[in-house]
């Protein structure tokens, strides 16, 4: 069973879309609001019905539901506002986060934890930190949201098909994150060698600032992370051993410790199989560094 946490529009779309892709036989949602995860359920089920795909989706507001879960993705917390930004978030969410990890020790202890609550880098480290699960079984979806941002501004500038595109984005999720033009291509082709700096730069600022756009617009990105969760859960149910950038905590690597940031990672059935270290440049260095002391400077300002 996959448990969600988080009934609100991301954990919807999450659910909706890992039933799309068959992952499991059942999925959870779970909130605290009485009815919104049972109405969820309900509306999913109905186009599960009509498209022919035999996965129960069921809402609850028990937390002892969960109990068996392989997977448990926690969403629960305050949505970022417009104006917002996610350390914003920082102080209403962490007692949210951390009574949730509380009940996924006590009912579901042999999951992996997929952490999606705002702001990701530090919520991760909390539901590491919190849970006391193996840090391989603790994963942050970031990246994979901040890629896909990233594949479209290089589909707009190139005109090429986004099925053809792999790019990466690594680092913390918000301000600090770091798309790399130079470990993205076109179906191998090098993105550097296919259009000049002046283009990959207005890339790189359009992949960070349009969540805020996206936010301003329409009140709150959706299926965009629910996506991303999903290909997550793929990744581990599947035991696909894809190359993906997760969140994840750092013991020495990329010469870091005691700290969760995204970076690439091979994820299978043991959740985070294997972290990649790249080598940067030193521009891309600095970045990753400014990341890192931005999560640190968010982890040290909460109680765990």
């Amino acid at each position: 069973m996959i448990t969600i946490i988080g009934a609100g529009k991301v954990g919807g779309s999450a659910a909706l879309f890992t039933a799309l892709k068959k992952l499991d036989d059942q999925i959870l949602l779970l909130d605290i609001i009485d009815g919104l995860p049972q109405g969820e359920a309900m509306d999913i089920n109905h186009m599960l019905s009509e498209q022919g795909i035999d996965v129960e989706v069921k809402g609850s507001n028990d937390y002892s539901e969960m109990k068996g879960s392989d997977i448990v993705v926690v969403v629960a917390g305050s949505g970022r506002k417009p104006g917002m930004t996610r350390m914003d978030l920082l102080k209403i969410n962490t007692g949210i986060v951390k009574s949730v990890v509380e009940k996924i020790k006590m009912h579901a202890n042999d999951s992996v934890i997929i952490s999606v609550t705002n702001p990701l880098d530090p919520m991760t480290y909390i539901c590491y930190k919190i849970s006391g699960f193996e840090k391989n079984r603790v994963i942050g979806m970031g990246g994979m949201l901040d890629i896909s941002r990233f594949i479209h501004f290089i589909h707009e500038a190139t005109g090429y098909s986004r099925n053809s595109i792999k790019a990466l984005v690594i680092g913390e999720h918000g301000e600090n994150m770091l798309p790399l033009p130079r470990f993205s291509s076109v179906t191998g082709i090098p993105l550097t060698s296919l259009l000049p700096k002046e283009k990959l730069d207005e890339i790189v600022n359009s992949t960070k600032q349009v969540a805020a756009k996206v936010i301003a617009l329409k009140g709150a990105t959706i299926h965009a992370p629910g996506n991303g969760i999903s290909t997550i859960i793929d990744s581990v149910v599947n035991d696909r051993k894809q190359v993906i950038p997760v969140t994840t905590y750092l013991n020495g690597e990329y010469g870091y410790s005691d700290v969760t940031i995204g970076v690439p990672a091979v994820v299978g059935r043991n959740g985070v199989e294997k972290i990649i270290e790249l080598d940067l440049n030193e521009v891309e260095k600095d970045v990753f560094k400014k990341g890192i002391e931005s999560v640190k400077n968010a982890i040290s300002s909460i109680e765990i």
